[in-house]
């Protein structure tokens, strides 16, 4: 197993602003509103683990195929995210459904768990977990990401409302979209140069 501190970093650092704004962040704030935070972020981060793990698989096999394809792939992928991050979300509805007030650590966890396990399928940060798999490593991409995912959930049901209140998750978009427009720009350059 081969660590590359810096695919680490790189994972975490992209996966964190752009799960920030996700409405993961906001299900997670709420679900900690009305149960106990420690299970909520037992429940969300096992999903968020699973969701890792799927998404490094499909980068893995992505990584099979000849370096300049990955390049591309990865580029444009780069460039779609920088996209949905710098348009909005379009639908920033912060009217999310009712959560019942739940109890119990399995009926807790369950109810988190399977919360963001639906939520995430195609989700940005799990296509950007599979493009930095396919060209930075499996096991480095996998431990940012998930580092990444847990954390931000961390924040939502530690400091949530301080930082909703603080920070315009705009903001946080832009910074997001900006930084994968220039991996985007980055990785094409080097399939011209590499």
């Amino acid at each position: 197993m081969d660590l590359d501190p810096l695919a680490v970093i790189t994972a975490f650092g992209l996966i964190f602003l752009a799960e920030l704004p996700d409405k993961t962040m906001f299900a997670s704030l709420a679900m900690g509103t009305r149960m106990r935070p420690l299970y909520v972020w037992f429940g969300t981060s096992s999903a968020f683990v699973v969701h890792v793990a799927i998404a490094v698989g499909a980068g893995g096999l992505i990584g099979l195929l000849p370096d300049w394809i990955v390049k591309l792939v990865s580029a444009s992928l780069f460039a779609l995210g920088a996209f949905l991050l710098l348009r909005g979300s379009g639908g920033d509805d912060d009217d999310e459904t009712e959560v019942k007030t739940v109890t119990g650590f399995w009926p807790v966890y369950s109810t988190a768990f399977m919360a963001v396990f639906i939520s995430e399928w195609g989700d940005l940060t799990q296509i950007t977990t599979a493009n930095l798999a396919a060209s930075n490593g499996t096991w480095s991409t996998a431990i940012g990401s998930a580092a990444a995912l847990m954390s931000v959930s961390a924040l939502a049901l530690l400091t949530g409302k301080f930082i909703a209140k603080r920070v315009p998750l705009k903001t946080v978009q832009c910074i997001g979209g900006i930084c994968m427009l220039g991996l985007a720009v980055w990785t094409a350059v080097e399939i011209f140069t590499g």
